[in-house]
C-alpha cells in the first residue's frame, strides 16, 4: 500500500501531533496513531496544566527566569525567551480550538502554582487538563477536512531518498504500508515506559528517537530524565500521579516519622524543583522511611471537588485523601532528551521534524519546569506546521526497507521487557554511578542483540542510548544525578549530543565491553 507524496505525515496524536496537523490546514495531512485517538498518549494523562504568564503580577521574563533556574545551566536561552513570550497566545490558541480552562467568578483564568514557579501561572482544567486538551483537539481534527486520520498504525522505519526523509514504512494489522511524504513529523512521545516505576503510558519507550537515530539523526540531552516525586505508591503499573498542584495548594510532604523533610532542604520546600524533591524522597526511602503527601489540612473535604482525578485514584487504592496520608514515590515522568531540533522543529535530517516529548528543543535544559511540557508541544507543533507550510515539496521516492519486505520476524520475547525496565530503574534511575551505568550498557546491549527487529529491540536501544549519555556526563545536573560525581561541573554546563553510531563506539571503548560483548553493542 502506498500513499501520495504531496501530504505531510504526522506520527503521533498527542498535543504536539494534533497541533501540527491543525495548524497545517488546509494543506493535506495524514495523522497516524498506533492506538485509538486519545488513548495511550501522555498529553491525555497530564494533570497539572500549561504554564503561561497570564496574571498582571507575572511576566514572560519571570516565567523565563524560572525556566532557566530549573534547567540548571543547559537551557537554550533564546528558545526559553521565545517560548515564554508565546505562551499567553498559545493558551488563547488552545481556547480557540475548544479547550475550556477553569475560570474564576470574575471570568478570568483560574491560575495554579507548581514547583519551581515563582508565580501562579498554570492554566488548568481541574486536575485533568491534558484530557481536556486532547478531547478538544481530537474533535477539531475530526472536523478538519484536510486531516486524514489512520489509527492502529505501527510505524517501523523512516524511509530515506538519498539523505532526505521521504516517508516511512509501517504495518497496520497484516497490511504493510509504504507512505511517501513531503515532510514527516514525529510526535511519538517520551520514554518513561522504559522504567519499572513510571507515570507514563507503558508504550512510551523511546521508539521515536530510536527510529530517528537509526536513520542517522542527531539526538540531544538523553541523560536528562525527570522523575515525578509524587507518584502514588500503590500496586499499579503505570503509577497514578498526585499532581504537583496539590503541593501548590498547600499539601505537605512527610515521612513515616511525621517529619517534614523538605522544609530544611530548599527555600521553596515542597515546591522545590522536581529533581530536588525526587532525590529527597529517594533518600528517605533508602533509609527505610516511607513518604507521604498530607493534604488533610490544605484541602480536606474539598479534595474531591478540586482534584477529582487524584481523588479517584486514591479511593481506588483504599485511600481517602481527605482523611488519610497519600503514599508517594518517584516515578519516571518526562524525558528532557530526544531528537535534536532547531527553533523551527527541524531535525538534523532533511525532511524530518519532531515535536513534543520526542524532541529536544533546548527549552527544558537539564530539568523541565512543571507544566512547560504542554506549552512546548503546542508552541513547537505550531512552529513545525508553519515551517513546513512555507516549503516547496521536493521530488522524492520512498523505497521500502528490505527488512519490511521480508516475512514477519519471529515474535519478541516480551518477558525480556521486564529485564529492561528493571535495569533502567535500578541502574539508570534517580541516583546513578559509573559501575552500575556500565553494567546497564552491557545488559541492554545484550537484550538489543538477542531480540528481532521491533519494539523490544527498540526499547533496549533507547535504554542503551540513555545509559551511554548518562555515563558520559561525569557530573550531577538537573535530572541527572551521579553519586560518584555529585557536584555540577561548570565546564559541563552545556547540552550534550549523541548519535547511535557514536554511542556504539563509546560502548565498545568500555573495559566491560571488551570482545565479544563489544560486538553485541554494535549489533
Amino acid at each position: 500500500m502506498n500513499h501520495g507524496s504531496e501530504q505531510v505525515v504526522v506520527v503521533g496524536a498527542g498535543l504536539g501531533g494534533l497541533m501540527t496537523a491543525l495548524e497545517l490546514a488546509p494543506q493535506p495531512v495524514l495523522l497516524l496513531s498506533r492506538s485509538p485517538l486519545g488513548r495511550e498518549v501522555a498529553t491525555a494523562w497530564a494533570q497539572g496544566g500549561i504554564a503561561a504568564a497570564l496574571d498582571p503580577d507575572d511576566s514572560p521574563a519571570l516565567h523565563a527566569a524560572d525556566t532557566l533556574e530549573a534547567g540548571a545551566g543547559t537551557c537554550d536561552s533564546a528558545v526559553v525567551d521565545a517560548v515564554t513570550r508565546e505562551a499567553p497566545e498559545t493558551v488563547a490558541r488552545l481556547e480557540r480550538y475548544g479547550v475550556a480552562f477553569d475560570r474564576g467568578p470574575d471570568g478570568r483564568l483560574a491560575l495554579g502554582r507548581e514547583g519551581g514557579h515563582g508565580r501562579r501561572r498554570i492554566a488548568h482544567a481541574r486536575d485533568a487538563t491534558g484530557d481536556a486538551i486532547t478531547r478538544a483537539l481530537i474533535e477539531a481534527a475530526r472536523r478538519t477536512a484536510s486531516i486524514t486520520i489512520l489509527e492502529g498504525v505501527d510505524v517501523r522505519e523512516l524511509v530515506l531518498d538519498d539523505d532526505r526523509v521521504a516517508g516511512l514504512a509501517a504495518v497496520r494489522g497484516s497490511e504493510r504500508l509504504l507512505i511517501s511524504a513531503r515532510a514527516v513529523v514525529l510526535a511519538t512521545g517520551g520514554a518513561g515506559g522504559l522504567y519499572a516505576h513510571t507515570s507514563n503510558p507503558l508504550g512510551a519507550r523511546g521508539e521515536g528517537f530510536v527510529m530517528a537515530a537509526r536513520a542517522g539523526a542527531v539526538l540531544a540531552d538523553l541523560e536528562f530524565v525527570q522523575f515525578h516525586p509524587t507518584a502514588i505508591d500503590v500496586a499499579a503499573d503505570p503509577m497514578p500521579l498526585a499532581t504537583e498542584a496539590l503541593r501548590g495548594e498547600g499539601a505537605l510532604l512527610v515521612n513515616s516519622l511525621g517529619e517534614r523533610f523538605m522544609a530544611g532542604l530548599h527555600p521553596l520546600a515542597e515546591l522545590a524543583p522536581r529533581d530536588i524533591v525526587s532525590r529527597a524522597i529517594f533518600r528517605e526511602r533508602a533509609a527505610g522511611r516511607r513518604c507521604f503527601l498530607d493534604a488533610r489540612q490544605a484541602l480536606g473535604a474539598g479534595f474531591a471537588a478540586r482534584f477529582p482525578t487524584v481523588h479517584a485514584s486514591c479511593m481506588a487504592a483504599g485511600i481517602d485523601p481527605a482523611r488519610d496520608l497519600i503514599p508517594v514515590a518517584p516515578a519516571a515522568h518526562y524525558h528532557m532528551g530526544g531528537i535534536a531540533v532547531d527553533a523551527r522543529s527541524r531535525s538534523s535530517l532533511p525532511g524530518l521534524w519532531a515535536v513534543g516529548e520526542v524532541a529536544a528543543t533546548g527549552l527544558h535544559g537539564a530539568n523541565r519546569l512543571a507544566s512547560n511540557s504542554l506549552l512546548e508541544a503546542a508552541v513547537f507543533g505550531a512552529r513545525a506546521a508553519h515551517d513546513i507550510a512555507g516549503l516547496e515539496a521536493p521530488a522524492r521516492h520512498a523505497r521500502l526497507p528490505g527488512g519490511l519486505a521480508r516475512g514477519a520476524p519471529a515474535g519478541p520475547d516480551w518477558s525480556a521487557l521486564a529485564r529492561v525496565r528493571s535495569v533502567m530503574d535500578t541502574k539508570v534511575g534517580v541516583v546513578r554511578e559509573a559501575a552500575a551505568l556500565a553494567e546497564a550498557i552491557v545488559e541492554l546491549a545484550a537484550v538489543r542483540s538477542q531480540q528481532p527487529a521491533g519494539a523490544l529491540s527498540d526499547a533496549a536501544t533507547a535504554g542503551f542510548l540513555i545509559a551511554c549519555a548518562a555515563l558520559a556526563r561525569r557530573e550531577s545536573r538537573g535530572g541527572h544525578f551521579r553519586a560518584d560525581h555529585p557536584v555540577a561541573d561548570p565546564a559541563l554546563a552545556r547540552r550534550s549530543t549523541l548519535t547511535l553510531s557514536a554511542a556504539e563506539a563509546f560502548a565498545r571503548g568500555l573495559p566491560a565491553l571488551s570482545p565479544p560483548v563489544a560486538r553485541v553493542a554494535a549489533g
